[in-house]
């Protein structure tokens, strides 16, 4: 079976195709996306500095991944992105960051990988495709399934100020943001 904690090394890189150039100096949108803590969360309301992981499709145990997954550049790696911002969680706060992690998945499948990884922070569901539609973010369909790509935003107050797009490896990118963020505070 597949370890989902694990990154295979023969993962294909992706590329930048220059699908999120138009993001930055964007605002969010207004957008109420439901949360794993149970709460509707107004994306584009969230006041200081905020960090949205968008991610594909997290694995869950003894399930397969669907087919081809680890041949699609990017795909691969939602766990290993949100257990390194578990990981990472009380420096982004001393940082004066909030994160949410986002994907198309619903709340309930995000609930079992919150549970399971012990995130400290929301995870919210764009199963209706408002926050990709209103940003236009990019997506990959793989299995039938619309998913968006990885992409993190930085924003404040509600105005996008940095994208890491792409991103790899998926683990790397808490080190991008909190590099960012010390250089907006130095």
């Amino acid at each position: 079976m597949t370890n989902l904690n694990q990154l295979p090394i023969d993962l294909p890189i992706p590329e930048d195709d220059g699908a999120t150039a138009h993001l930055k100096g964007m605002r969010l949108p207004n957008v109420s996306l439901l949360a794993t803590n149970g709460l509707s969360i107004d994306i584009g309301a969230i006041q200081g500095w905020l960090v949205i992981y968008c991610y594909p499709m997290t694995g869950q145990p003894n399930v397969a991944l669907p087919d081809g997954w680890d041949q699609i550049p990017g795909a691969r790696g939602c766990t290993p992105q949100s257990c390194s911002f578990r990981d990472h969680y009380q420096e982004l706060q001393n940082l004066g960051a909030e994160v949410i992690g986002l994907s198309v998945q619903t709340t309930e499948y995000q609930k079992e990988m919150v549970e399971r990884l012990h995130l400290p922070f929301p995870v919210v569901s764009d199963a209706n495709y408002q926050f990709q539609k209103a940003l236009n973010m990019p997506t990959f369909v793989a299995a039938g399934m619309t998913l968006l790509k990885r992409v993190t935003l930085i924003a404040h107050n509600g105005v996008i100020k940095a994208v890491h797009y792409p991103i790899f490896p998926s683990d790397s990118d808490p080190a991008w943001v909190i590099n960012y963020l010390q250089t907006q505070q130095a």
